[in-house]
């Protein structure tokens, strides 16, 4: 019966648009009062979740992405992009895979990569005869790297869901060769329905524009080497490293640069404290949720229920990726790794799946659910910013979906694909 309360009433809020994080502490309450424990035990495990040291990079790290976003990052990662790729067919739609790619390493957001660089490409491309689908479609799809490619909060944060057992700079090194595959995939996909419609491409400019943007671009990319490159050496810690980004972020944007402006920081100051403040509640109401889970031993009986289906690996993760494919239609990033970690880790280990090759698996899973209807925030984000429905982007992204899950499909069944950098770094 408490199954039936917990996963029942969690569905019917969510159906009825109830907000996850509430949607998931109504439930573990519920639950709570049915098994008659002390409900102060579930506002104890939201305050023991949210107060960890390693959760403190991931405000640091959002602020990091908010500054270099202010601070006119994003313009140059598109000026470099559009010198490197321009001139190819549908080039504007190249720009924004390689504008995305350059600037996730920076923001590590979907939210932010698409607002960012979406908030500039997809207009221009309006604006050059690209239809908005199109537009909104690579763009989305492209924002989708920012989760693989360090500093991606969303990693620590199935660190600490792990419970803290699997290591960050691995995790960061193991996403890094997938990103790129991701981005190739989408570069491929969007040049081909470029050729389809008949999409026009600009003229190289010449190796030296594209030197003289790279240079311009260099103090903003070497964040990502200072903070990859710090926690793989272990100079510091993750904490440590978005310390010294939000430092450096904002010498960059202000000293160095000089486009920081007062306005410009304040804005900075408030969007991260929202984000953050909102990830953090999440993560205090599903760590709550996934405590309930424990107590009532779901993990376990997750493995056992698997078991009696089948001993293949390769039918399990099939399974895994479909469920985690369906969760992420419906639920936002954050408590899907809060919740499901505790659930289907201990199933992966129990099959041999390295725990940091499953972290990856999960963060592709959770973000194609993120350009997926009726939650979609990406997908809702991008629709907004070309000010079209979403069911116009839904009509033509079946490409795009099926470039990312043969990514997935890639990632999963070849180990190496995520195994071989971090193993290469020790």
């Amino acid at each position: 019966m408490e199954y039936l309360i917990l996963f029942g009433l969690l569905a019917v809020l969510l159906m009825i648009g109830v907000p996850v994080a509430f949607s998931l502490l109504a439930a573990t309450l519920a639950t709570v009062l049915y098994l008659m424990l002390p409900p102060i035990v579930v506002f104890q495990q939201m305050g023991s979740d949210i107060n960890s040291v390693a959760l403190l990079a991931i405000p640091l790290f959002i602020f990091t992405g908010e500054l270099m976003m202010k601070g006119g990052l994003s313009d140059r990662m598109i000026a470099l992009a559009s010198s490197m790729v321009g001139h190819v067919r549908g080039g504007l739609g190249q720009v924004t895979v390689v504008g995305s790619t350059l600037f996730g390493g920076v923001s590590g957001s979907a939210i932010a990569d698409v607002s960012a660089i979406g908030g500039t490409m997809i207009p221009q491309m309006q604006k050059r005869g690209y239809e908005a689908d199109y537009a909104v479609n690579v763009t989305i799809s492209a924002a989708l790297v920012a989760l693989l490619v360090p500093p991606s909060h969303n990693m620590i944060l199935y660190s600490a869901a792990a419970g803290g057992g699997v290591s960050i700079s691995d995790l960061f090194a193991a996403g890094i060769v997938p990103a790129l595959m991701l981005a190739a995939a989408i570069m491929v996909t969007s040049y081909v329905i470029a050729r389809q419609r008949g999409y026009a491409a600009d003229v190289f400019p010449g190796f030296r524009v594209v030197a003289t943007r790279l240079v311009a671009a260099i103090p903003g990319l070497l964040l990502v080497g200072i903070i990859f490159g710090g926690i793989r050496a272990g100079i510091f810690t993750a904490v440590e490293s978005a310390s010294i980004a939000v430092v450096y972020a904002t010498i960059v944007t202000g000293i160095v640069y000089r486009h920081m402006k007062w306005a410009d920081f304040k804005a900075a100051c408030t969007g991260a404290a929202r984000t953050s403040g909102a990830v953090l509640f999440i993560i205090g109401c599903a760590g709550a949720f996934g405590w309930l889970m424990a107590y009532l031993q779901i993990p376990g009986a997750m493995v056992n229920l698997l078991q009696t289906i089948t001993d293949n690996p390769i039918l399990i993760l099939l399974m895994i990726n479909i469920i985690l494919l369906v969760l992420g239609t419906f639920m936002d990033m954050a408590p899907l790794i809060i919740i499901c970690t505790p659930i289907f880790l201990p199933v992966a280990k129990a099959f041999g799946i390295d725990p940091v090759q499953f972290g990856v698996i999960l963060l592709l899973n959770c973000g194609i659910g993120l350009i997926t209807p009726p939650v979609g925030s990406v997908l809702f984000v991008g629709s907004a910013i070309a000010k079209i429905p979403m069911t116009q982007s839904l009509k033509s992204i079946w490409p795009f979906y099926l470039a990312c899950v043969a990514v997935l499909m890639l990632v999963t069944f070849v180990p190496a694909l995520s195994l071989w950098l971090p193993s290469l770094m020790k």
